[in-house]
């Protein structure tokens, strides 16, 4: 099949909020993890079922370390083909997976997203910096020399001139990928930021590692609410409590800009194009991987990896693009990678 006739109909990109159906048989790619990559990944492989002579992929949500937990129970067709990540595996999933029989895996690195800070579009707007993030959310902050309890209850009382509203933030919680950069560029970063890094350790005797610990540890209060749910929860969240802000992909908010309005990180307003020259600071790149030993045994799988990463699909100008995500400069070398089978 030539990739210039391929097509991405209506129903693929349609199809972005569905969690697939269960498999009819194993004649089918298995797909699980990030809710960040699952609209993506259902645009392919709706795409790919009506422009190739295999069954359309089945993908599921779950978060990244629900995929890749599933990823790592072993080698077989009662086991998933591809996890989905928001994030790069840990190198404990790796040993997981080795203990378990899974030694051969493709990372697959297919373009980049940011993390956004939406809230009700008929609501105050917002200009916030990680510092803010820090002040609103953590469990304890340093102050006179002692830790105490978050005393901060609406954003002017982080930031003089953030708008007097209730802090209630809805945050990705901690099985998905999207958490993990939310804490290291925004919460660990807006502790360095305030000097807050540098007090507790101070405080503590020059504990690095358990000063970084304390910057991350979130109230617990209600005020920072974990949403264990893909976006759509947020959303909902948020259309329940309009005063609330949560972090979604930027492909996401872009989706629905009818009911959101995103503020601007650092004095950056996130696009395609501030993420794509790093200018934007909350942005991550996104992944899937490959179990490369269900290769030529699962009918279709390396045909649907490589259909993934095509120019056509996951270039500038192709239908992922056209959703949110910002291509890959290296996509070239990935799609080598995948033709050659080369294993991490």
């Amino acid at each position: 099949m030539s990739l210039a006739k391929l097509t991405v109909s209506a129903l693929a990109v349609a199809a972005v909020s569905a969690t697939g159906a269960a498999a009819q048989s194993r004649d089918n790619v298995q797909i699980a993890g990030s809710s960040t990559v699952l609209p993506y990944a259902s645009i392919v492989a709706e795409a790919f079922g009506e422009n190739f002579e295999f069954p359309t992929p089945v993908v599921e949500s779950g978060g990244s370390s629900t995929g890749l937990r599933r990823f790592c129970e072993g080698v077989g067709e009662n086991t998933i083909d591809i996890a989905n990540a928001s994030r790069s595996i840990r190198e404990s999933e790796v040993a997981t997976c080795a203990e378990n029989g899974v030694t051969d895996i493709i990372e697959v690195r297919f373009g980049y997203d940011g993390i956004v800070f939406a809230s009700d579009i008929n609501g105050n707007s917002f200009e916030f910096t990680p510092s803010d993030w820090y002040l609103a959310l953590a469990a304890e902050i340093p102050v006179d020399g002692a830790m105490v309890t978050n005393p901060n209850s609406t954003w002017s009382d982080v930031r003089g001139d953030l708008p007097a509203q209730e802090i209630a933030a809805y945050i990705p919680g901690t099985r998905h990928g999207t958490r993990e950069v939310f804490e290291e560029n925004v919460i660990l970063q807006g502790c360095e930021d305030t000097g807050a890094m540098e007090a507790i350790m101070g405080i503590n005797g020059g504990d690095e590692d358990a000063a970084e610990e304390a910057c991350l540890e979130l109230r617990a209060d209600g005020v920072s609410v974990d949403i264990d749910g893909d976006y759509t929860e947020t959303l909902a969240r948020i259309s329940a409590n309009p005063e609330g802000i949560g972090v979604f992909g930027l492909a996401f908010y872009q989706n629905n800009t009818d009911t959101l309005q995103v503020a601007t990180m650092s004095g950056i307003t996130p696009t395609v194009e501030t993420i794509a020259t790093g200018e934007y600071p909350v942005s991550r790149p996104l992944f899937f991987y490959i179990k490369a030993a269900h290769i030529g045994v699962i009918p279709g799988l390396k045909e649907y990896a490589s259909f993934f990463v095509s120019d056509d699909i996951a270039g500038p100008f192709g239908p992922l693009a056209a959703y949110g995500l910002v291509a890959d400069p290296e996509l070239g070398d990935t799609q080598s990678m995948i033709e050659n089978e080369d294993t991490m």
